[in-house]
């Protein structure tokens, strides 16, 4: 009986630690960021809080991937066309650019006049 007890207060403890797990998207510099620091953007041409960037947009524009986490506040997850679960902010997915190097970079902001960084 014991045994069950202490299951039951170890899942206590960690069902409130994954509902104030960190989110893997945050501010910084006034746009946001992924974990590692890299700028996020949206795209003009998404509309409903669908992805319109796949195939070989995707591979320039990579989806901040959703896997796993719960979102909370003005951050959704949205299912692209292929089932994957993408990271949105206020209803606009967020991507990557494959050409920024390093945090801090935002060389796709402007890109097409259609691809902006993402701002809180």
């Amino acid at each position: 009986m014991s045994k069950i007890i202490h299951a039951i207060f170890a899942v206590a403890l960690v069902v409130p630690a994954l509902a104030f797990a960190e989110l893997p998207v945050r501010s910084a510099n006034g746009v946001l960021v992924n974990g590692k620091g890299m700028t996020l953007y949206t795209f003009d041409k998404d509309v409903g809080g669908n992805s319109s960037c796949n195939g070989n947009c995707a591979i320039n524009w990579p989806p901040m991937v959703a896997v796993g986490e719960n979102a909370t506040g003005s951050y959704t997850i949205v299912t692209r066309g292929d089932s994957s679960k993408q990271w949105a902010y206020k209803g606009k997915p967020l991507y990557l650019w494959a050409k920024d190097q390093k945090p801090g970079d935002k060389t796709g902001d402007g890109v097409g006049g259609t691809w902006h960084v993402a701002m809180p």
